[in-house]
């Protein structure tokens, strides 16, 4: 059972948590371009990647706890613990400034008829912050993850 949860653990971190870090990266490229309908829709699945990544935490947790006593893994350990709190840090960017910002640069460009001029200036860089830091957390997470120091 441990092997079915490590392995949940690591498919769901590629699959889910990737495009979580990958998709703003696309959207930045879309209001470039003046698409407001596509970088809508990146921002709705940035969203959804980013609450399902709360899976691998999950996942995590399982591995955590099926883990043999003799590595005496609990939250408090401390690269456990640093892997939650910047992945927590990430998923908050995430949800709280990348999508939102995703967001109102699709309104922004769908509102002046994909003209990237409207948007690009000032959501841009918003979203490339965001998005970078979002990603240099969770390149962080999974050193903590693979080093356990």
């Amino acid at each position: 059972m441990d092997t079915l949860f490590s392995i949940l653990h690591v498919v769901s971190a590629v699959f889910i948590v990737g495009p979580m870090a990958i998709l703003p990266m696309t959207a930045m490229r879309a209001v470039r371009a003046g698409n407001g309908a596509q970088v809508a829709v990146l921002a709705k699945s940035t969203y959804l990647m980013s609450l399902l990544s709360l899976l691998v935490v999950v996942f995590g947790f399982g591995v955590m706890g099926m883990s043999d006593p003799k590595y005496d893994l609990s939250v408090t350990t401390p690269w456990v613990l640093w892997s939650i709190v910047l992945y927590l840090v990430a998923l908050g960017i995430s949800l709280f400034v990348v999508v939102p910002t995703m967001r109102k640069a699709a309104e922004a460009l769908q509102a002046n008829e994909g003209s990237a001029v409207a948007a690009a200036p000032v959501k841009y860089p918003a979203i490339a912050a965001g998005s970078g830091v979002v990603a240099l957390l969770l390149v962080a997470v999974t050193v903590l993850m693979v080093w356990k120091p």
